[in-house]
């Protein structure tokens, strides 16, 4: 399970997965890129649309917890591009917006990375899906 893996996981981690996406040498389905980030479908999906958001490159953003002063540029850029992925997957009547931050957060890979979840109706509390 991502809990499982996230217990494991390694937060010094210097290259990941997601890097190795970033650069292409890892395929995936990419939804949308521009200079700065990436967004492509999530392998195991949570959702009926589950897009996983990257900045291109991990700099010291491993997590947002560790997001500095000279960050907001970029974290500002992926939250608009959330918004321009949900319109390119045709999510109108909503979608959620998810960041795992470190173990109890169950994050599993440390390079800052946004969840773009929808294409049925959510639950709440975060974490419950309410069944068609």
């Amino acid at each position: 399970s991502e809990v499982e893996k996230a217990q494991k996981a390694d937060p010094g981690q210097e290259d990941t997965i997601f890097g190795k996406i970033a650069r292409k040498e890892i395929p995936s389905d990419i939804v949308y890129e521009d200079e700065k980030c990436m967004a492509f479908k999530d392998v195991n999906p949570q959702a009926p649309v589950h897009v996983v958001l990257i900045p291109k490159e991990k700099g010291g953003l491993s997590q947002l917890s560790k997001a500095q002063e000279g960050d907001k540029a970029i974290l500002g850029h992926l939250m608009y591009v959330a918004s321009l992925v949900a319109l390119k997957m045709e999510l109108a009547e909503g979608w959620r917006l998810v960041v795992n931050d470190g173990k109890h957060g169950a994050q599993s890979v440390f390079h800052l990375h946004l969840h773009i979840l929808g294409g049925r109706q959510m639950g709440w509390p975060p974490g419950q899906f309410l069944l068609p």
